[in-house]
């Protein structure tokens, strides 16, 4: 049996690329890639010459049978996602899955992923949240606020710059415009920002400075039970 490596990739700076990750991707057989064009100027950065698969969302089902049974021939095979940790609202799960039930040896490198390092530094409370990823962008996407709306851990999201804004004035319509927020922009890129207060005033910050580049918004848990405890 082969061995699937997932590989985190920096979200920004070249200099988080770990030197194991590196010597994963030269070593590996075959480097399955979100996309390939992204990916190649990675890997010539570090000097990494392995033939890429193209492997995606659109994709995963028809060619991880495939890959599966390279990895039960023997093969060593690593999986980049564009960014961050593959798996981590990036294609990886189905993949781990499948090669996982077929008893393979499926092994995660620790690495760069941007909602760590977001909610550290947010000021709000890190020792238990929950993350949420992208929210749906139409179906269900209420549903599904409504049913955070008592969730007493912090939140942690992804977003794009264009829906910022819009997503902050739901999350104020429906956690409240008083409830804290730290807004993360640009994680270790040269432009980072962290943009913190209520919802209300990070609205007004927006309003004012159209945001730009990778999002993370991690919003406060309820804490209605823990004013209780203080008697407010």
């Amino acid at each position: 049996m082969g061995i699937l490596y997932i590989v985190p990739t920096p979200v920004g700076n070249m200099e988080d690329m770990t030197f194991r990750a590196v010597r994963i991707l030269k070593e590996a057989d075959l480097v399955l890639a979100e996309d390939t064009r992204t990916s190649g100027i990675l890997l010539k950065h570090f000097d990494i010459q392995n033939h890429l698969l193209s492997h995606h969302k659109f994709n995963e089902h028809g060619t991880s049978a495939g890959i599966v049974e390279r990895l039960k021939a023997g093969q060593t095979i690593a999986l980049i996602s564009d960014a961050g940790t593959p798996g981590i609202s990036d294609p990886g799960f189905f993949l781990a899955r499948e090669a996982a039930n077929e008893g393979i040896t499926v092994q995660c490198l620790p690495g760069a992923t941007a909602c760590i390092p977001a909610i550290v530094s947010s000021g709000l409370p890190c020792d238990r949240f929950c993350f949420e990823g992208f929210l749906p962008q139409k179906k269900g996407r209420q549903t599904h606020l409504e049913s955070l709306k008592a969730e007493s851990r912090t939140m942690v999201f992804y977003e794009s710059p264009y829906r910022l804004l819009k997503t902050l004035q739901q999350f104020a319509a429906t956690f409240g415009e008083d409830r804290q927020v730290s807004v993360a922009r640009e994680i270790s890129k040269v432009h980072e920002e962290h943009v913190r207060g209520t919802l209300k005033e990070v609205i007004q910050h927006f309003t004012e400075t159209p945001p730009r580049g990778e999002i993370v918004i991690v919003v406060a848990g309820n804490n209605i039970k823990e004013k209780k405890n203080r008697g407010e």
